[in-house]
């Protein structure tokens, strides 16, 4: 690698953690705390996990992106990387269909996490508890939308009001 695209790489990814640091400083100052506002108001689970998973994913292209920039078309590393945000899409594509398809069999909220380099697939359901037949159309969700029969699928209910 020449000394330009690693100048250029270190830039990217030092200009990265630039506007991830101004990001935190300005989201930290926008949001309002329970102590300024005097009343305790419980952080909503999913909103609070959406918005986490956004920002980290957003960093995750941004990395891919210099990367993608910073190699050749025909070199390894930019083969990597673009398989690699294809795979992030996959995942993303998959974890918003079922969490819709799970809100429409009947719960305000859902948040689908599918891993990336494992097979476990971690569901949160704004649920106060769980029945067997919950957890049968959650698993034929699965099975309709991913082939996925068997797998190391957790149903855990989160209750959060809406």
């Amino acid at each position: 690698m020449s000394n330009t695209k690693k100048i250029a790489l270190m830039s990217t990814l030092v200009l990265l953690l630039a506007v991830t640091a101004v990001f935190n400083f300005v989201l930290a100052g926008t949001r309002p705390t329970a102590e300024a506002s005097g009343d305790a108001e419980p952080v909503n689970f999913f909103t609070s996990h959406r918005a986490e998973r956004s920002s980290t994913r957003s960093e995750e292209f941004l990395e891919l992106d210099g990367i993608i920039e910073a190699y050749a078309s025909d070199s390894q590393e930019y083969a990597e990387a673009v398989a690699a945000k294809q795979r992030m899409v996959k995942l993303m594509e998959d974890e918003l269909v079922i969490e819709t398809m799970i809100r429409s069999i009947g719960f305000s909220d859902a948040v689908v996490v599918i891993g990336s380099d494992s097979d476990n697939i971690n569901i949160f359901i704004n649920s106060s508890e769980l029945n067997a037949d919950t957890v049968m159309k959650i698993f034929s969700i699965f099975e309709e939308e991913k082939g996925i029969r068997n797998g190391n699928i957790i149903i855990m209910p989160i209750y959060a009001e809406s």
